[in-house]
């Protein structure tokens, strides 16, 4: 629609607005609601009398008799309205609705001889008048950029969308339910931190004016869920909202839902088996089957799930054994050797180093669901190294169709390793890390009160919500995702 044809609709869709107030009509009235039924309700309410309230979606008929479709958040039901039972004065009214006028009407629910559910309206009262009209589709980029710029347009005309967040909705509901049901308490930690850390990643920097210091939005809620599990809380989880100054793409928005949970007394081989679980339940709830599509990629969520250590996963891929090399020089000459192009700017660190070669050229490939296991210790600071592979960290990061949905490992529980892991950390920003970990000195002293055996575990929301809905970007399950200024 041209901007011309728009002013001039708006400009009729006010004119109708005053005509409602010449009429003694509030086009934005304020009843009390709270009793009214559902439109899924008054489908199976034949021979009732009922009231609704939603959407006009739909205004057709002439003279004496209109049919309208109202849509609310459960569904859509046929309205029939009749000069002879309203009455003029209120069937008046009713010519100046609009299409995306909000109101709510009262009578019996009917069948008509076509078969259509239908409520037989016997008064009627327009609640918000729209004043800009609702476009009949989205097409083209243009318009899917205003799908994430006016959500609200978008939740109103794509009953696929609404969907999407309703399954959201729902995915959250089961995970805490799962939770709660294994013992573990939901807790609420500082988003707000002095000391950004639990993850290798670029924060937001705030300040704080009354305390005169400069705060991180949380990267990660784990120091302070560890901090939990020293005082004896033992099971505990957080559904957080963190922030990572970093790049957008269809997996990844810097402003994002995870859970993350950490468990005293069992390793990363229980939390595996647990994962399994938990996502066969969410999956039965929230699909009905463990077998989906992702993007046309068949996934198969029946347990047990494969599982592959780091080491071989890049063996296979790339014939890079990765256990023999031992500086970032040697791993550079055995990429020459390999014949492997491999873009390392502002990667600093042997770890940091596998992780790209990985990202680039393995994990792409791998469909999964699938294990990855047993990282080298220089990738994760905070995880504990294995007793019989001391270059390793027992941990793990399920994959699908080359995409991290979750990674879970074993704590580092020593602190004097994790002081020393984190003095590595400062020696990656000495070089050009932009990402590398902070000095904690307060979770150090939580260590030195003594943390017992844990594994901890963090899964993205929105991701898993992208691949339970088969959705191809990430932006359709954040309801407000990160945009630039138009």
């Amino acid at each position: 629609m041209s901007s011309e044809s728009l002013n001039e609709v708006q400009k009729q869709r006010r004119e109708k607005l005053q005509q409602l107030k010449q009429l003694s009509v509030d086009p934005y009235p304020q009843p009390n609601l709270s009793r009214k039924q559902t439109a899924a309700q008054a489908r199976s309410s034949i021979g009732r009398t009922v009231q609704l309230a939603g959407r006009l979606m739909s205004l057709r008929g002439h003279g004496k008799i209109l049919f309208a479709d109202l849509i609310d958040r459960t569904g859509k039901i046929q309205v029939l309205f009749q000069s002879n039972a309203l009455g003029e004065k209120l069937f008046s009214q009713v010519r100046l609705l609009d299409i995306g006028d909000i109101f709510t009407v009262k009578g019996k629910v009917i069948q008509t001889k076509a078969g259509e559910i239908t409520v037989d309206a016997k008064n009627f009262q327009i609640l918000a008048k729209n004043l800009r009209p609702l476009p009949e589709k989205w097409h083209g980029l243009k318009d899917i950029e205003e799908r994430y710029r006016q959500r609200y347009v978008d939740l109103i005309v794509n009953p696929e969308s609404r969907q999407v967040f309703l399954t959201r909705t729902k995915i959250l509901t089961e995970i805490r339910q799962f939770l709660d049901r294994h013992g573990f308490i939901e807790v609420e930690t500082p988003i707000l931190q002095p000391i950004y850390g639990g993850a290798s990643a670029k924060p937001f920097i705030t300040r704080h004016n009354e305390l005169d210091m400069d705060m991180y939005l949380r990267i990660s809620d784990e120091l302070y869920l560890k901090r939990l599990i020293v005082g004896g809380l033992e099971k505990v989880y957080e559904v957080s909202r963190d922030f990572r100054n970093e790049g957008v793409s269809r997996f990844h928005n810097p402003e994002f839902t995870q859970i993350e949970f950490y468990w005293a007394y069992v390793d990363y081989e229980e939390l595996m088996r647990f994962t399994e679980k938990l996502l066969v339940h969410v999956l039965q709830k929230t699909k009905g089957s463990l077998k989906f599509e992702f993007q046309n990629i068949g996934l198969d969520f029946t347990p047990p799930f494969p599982r592959i250590t780091f080491r071989q996963a890049i063996l296979n891929r790339t014939s890079i054994d990765i256990d023999q090399i031992k500086t970032e020089d040697e791993f550079r000459k055995t990429l020459n050797t390999h014949k492997i192009k491999l873009d390392l700017s502002g990667v600093v660190g042997l770890g940091a180093m596998f992780d790209q070669l990985y990202k680039e050229y393995v994990r792409p490939h791998l469909v999964g669901p699938v294990f990855i296991t047993d990282y080298p210790s220089s990738m994760i600071a905070l995880a504990k190294k294995k007793a019989s592979e001391p270059s390793k960290i027992a941990s793990f990061q399920l994959l699908a169709c080359g995409t991290e949905l979750l990674k879970a490992y074993n704590e580092l529980n020593d602190p004097q390793d994790q002081h020393q892991r984190w003095l590595d950390e400062e020696d990656l920003a000495k070089k050009g890390s932009e990402t590398a970990m902070q000095m904690d000195h307060d979770y150090i002293r939580a260590l030195e009160y003594g943390m017992p055996p844990t594994a901890g575990w963090g899964m993205g929301i929105d991701r898993l919500t992208q691949f339970i809905t088969n959705q191809s970007t990430i932006k359709d399950t954040i309801l407000f995702p990160a945009m630039r200024n138009q």
